[in-house]
């Protein structure tokens, strides 16, 4: 548990001001807190989401798209190795856990297509059937 605003510069220990960090983003934070209303602020992860300062990029890194973001993303160090690893491991889970998805829409897709074929089939025996007894009646009528 890290604070949002260090205790040393006025933050409190109730639970709006505290998040969870790793030991390496706490170190790096430190007691950093802007002391002016001009210095860059760090993004705080429980008042806005992620991507409204940082973008994602396929090879894990993060990308600034805001000045706090490029704030934050410099001070916390937050393209180490450890975390891009980390993010690359979680967009692979994720694109694994979509394909899965996918896959099972698509066997539900099939069995669905294998029901009507079925259906179908049935209908068509029945139709054969209906078409031989007419084909009967009109062969018996002829030879009357």
């Amino acid at each position: 548990m890290d604070h949002f605003q260090p205790r040393a510069n006025g933050g409190s220990d109730e639970s709006v001001n505290l998040l969870y960090c790793c030991y390496r983003c706490n170190l790096y934070k430190a007691d950093y807190w802007p002391a002016q209303p001009a210095d860059p602020r760090l993004w705080n992860p429980r008042a806005e989401a992620m991507a409204v300062h940082l973008l994602t990029l396929a090879d894990g890194t993060l990308h600034p798209i805001t000045p706090v973001g490029d704030f934050t993303l410099r001070r916390l160090r937050l393209n180490r190795p450890e975390l891009v690893a980390y993010r690359l491991r979680q967009l692979y889970l994720a694109d694994q856990h979509r394909l899965l998805a996918r896959y099972h829409d698509l066997v539900g897709v099939l069995h669905e297509l294998q029901r009507q074929q079925e259906a179908l089939l049935q209908e068509q025996h029945a139709l054969l059937a209906q078409q031989r007894a007419w084909l009967r009646q009109v062969r018996g009528g002829k030879g009357s």
